[in-house]
């Protein structure tokens, strides 16, 4: 809710989860807030900061890990995960004649 001066003047303004836009109740201990940096090609960090919000939902079920990378990725912070080369092949056992 706003004021006459356009203040906000609500007492509790719901964080959403980012990467399901679920609103994150005030009683979702679990959930976290992360405010990742950017950093030029030196690795020299920016100043810029891009945030995410996580729902303890999220993170019970084991895709928080996911959800921030997809999170990144969207952002380009980060290059595709799902296009970096794999790191070990497997090959299957030669035949014993």
């Amino acid at each position: 809710m706003e004021n006459e001066e356009g203040k906000k003047v609500d007492l509790y303004i719901p964080r959403k989860c980012s990467a399901t836009n679920r609103v994150i109740g005030a009683k979702d201990h679990a959930s976290i807030q992360l405010n990742i940096g950017h950093i030029d090609a030196n690795g020299t960090f920016t100043g810029n900061t891009s945030t995410f919000a996580l729902a303890g939902y999220l993170r019970a079920k084991g895709e928080g890990d996911n959800a921030i990378n997809n999170l990144a990725t969207g952002v380009s912070l980060m290059r595709d995960i799902s296009k970096f080369p794999g790191e070990h092949e497997f090959r299957s056992e030669p035949e014993q004649a």
